[in-house]
This record gives C-alpha cells, structure tokens and sequence, in this order.
C-alpha cells in the first residue's frame, strides 16, 4: 500500500508539471509569451490515478511499445472521461473541449491521442523505477 501511494504521489505531482507547461506553451500560440501555465487542484488525484499502471505495466513488460502506450492511451481516455463527467455533473471540471472539433462530451479530445501515449509510458517509467528489482529482493 505504500509503494501505491508514494507512485500516486509522483504521479500526481508528474501530471501537474506537465499540464503547466503544456498550458505554458499553447499560450505562444496566443502570443502569451509570459509563459503562465496552470493547472486544478482536481487534477491531481486524477493524474495520481497513474499508480494503477505498475500492476498492469507488470503484465505488459513483454509487450512492444506501441501495445503498451496504446493500452496505457486507452486507460487515460476512460479516466479522463469518466472523472470530466463527475466534475461536469458537479460544475466543478477544470477543463472544456467542446471547442475542439475532437472531442468527445467535451471532456476529452481524440487529437491529445500522441500526448496520452507519451504520458502512459513516462508513468510506466516512472512507477517502475520506484519498484525494487528482482535481484534486490533476492539479496534481502
């Protein structure tokens, strides 16, 4: 249970940093070259949910690239989803994509897509460079 919310600790605070500087650099395209990127306090627990990936990750070690990031794409998309519908239902959701010809209920985009796949494998990194290796629990 520790090693769960450790990763989930990491993996939340992982996701805040990448959601400010992505919102940092979409505001170039606005010509906001102060460079302010934000974020929700909502988003934490949702981007901590990335802890669910190392049981999975373990099953899919032998599995090539693209099958994980996709799989790992594909959990993202129905945790976004779900958890944007919970928050819309409660007019707390911290974002809207009912702007973007991609998106789906306005709470995910089909286009982020190349993001999620990304964002998968680097908690998948993440959470198994937090788990010992075989041989350290060999030594103990």
């Amino acid at each position: 249970m520790k090693k769960y919310i450790h990763n989930f600790i990491h993996c939340g605070i992982l996701g805040w940093c990448i959601e400010i500087v992505y919102t940092a650099v979409c505001g170039l395209r606005r010509r906001q070259f102060s460079l302010k990127g934000n974020t929700s306090v909502w988003m934490f627990p949702i981007y901590g949910l990335g802890c669910l990936i190392l049981p999975i990750s373990k099953m899919l070690k032998n599995r090539s690239l693209l099958f994980r990031g996709s799989f790992y794409a594909s959990l993202i998309y129905a945790v976004e989803y779900l958890s944007g519908r919970i928050l819309q239902k409660k007019a707390i959701c911290p974002w809207d994509y009912s702007r973007s010809k991609w998106n789906i209920g306005s709470v995910i985009r089909l286009d982020f897509l190349p993001f999620w796949f990304a964002t998968g494998l680097l908690f998948e990194r993440l959470v198994l460079e937090n788990e010992p290796c075989e041989c350290d629990k060999k030594q103990a």
